[in-house]
């Protein structure tokens, strides 16, 4: 049977894992706010987060996935299988992601900021990002599978994950439009909208 030190090691780790990433991922976005995304080389990254190549490429596989690498969205699905069983699949979505910005530091809401306008602004990053939007509905999918009992190959559950991502998505033009507009809100706003209905 294992201790508890041998129980909360993996937990460690992964906490340190995260707090290597999130300085390289700050760092990046500092030099990519200071003088722009395509002029940033991955060794200017290097450098100025003092990790070491091999460090570097560990977490993230090109310059791009800097950007596009989402923490969030594993600690949603992980606070959508806590809501309260009587919520629908979608009152349960909103409500995790509601949850998951509000426990967001400012300094965290203000790099995901960056990184969404980021996404917006860069056409190469667009393109990129559908592998990522491709994902993240492969893991709704999953977990509202779970929670209602579907497989989660069927129609309906993948045509709710679809919604959902896609509300969210919606909200980018928003974004590009003013890239200090409240993210948490309009996101909020745009599954509150796929909550009722889709009313227009």
């Amino acid at each position: 049977m294992p201790s508890r030190t041998d129980r909360a090691t993996p937990g460690l780790r992964e906490r340190k894992k995260a707090r290597t990433r999130a300085a390289i991922q700050t760092h990046a976005l500092r030099l990519f706010r200071e003088q722009g995304y395509q002029a940033t080389t991955i060794e200017q990254i290097i450098d100025a987060a003092d990790v070491s190549e091999t460090t570097f490429f560990r977490y993230f596989p090109t310059k791009e996935h800097v950007v596009l690498q989402d923490d969030l969205d594993p600690l949603i699905i992980e606070a959508f299988q806590n809501q309260p069983p009587e919520l629908s699949p979608v009152q349960a979505i909103r409500a995790a992601v509601r949850h998951q910005f509000d426990a967001l530091t400012p300094e965290q809401r203000q790099a995901v900021r960056e990184r969404t306008s980021l996404i917006v602004g860069e056409p190469a990053l667009r393109a990129a990002m559908l592998d990522q939007i491709s994902q993240a509905m492969l893991l709704l999918a999953e977990a509202i599978a779970q929670r209602t009992g579907r497989p989660k190959d069927a129609l309906a559950v993948r045509a709710i994950a679809g919604s959902a991502v896609g509300a969210m998505l919606a909200t980018l033009p928003a974004l590009a439009d003013d890239p200090h507009a409240d993210l948490p809100a309009l996101v909020d706003e745009a599954l509150g909208y796929l909550e009722t209905g889709l009313p227009v």
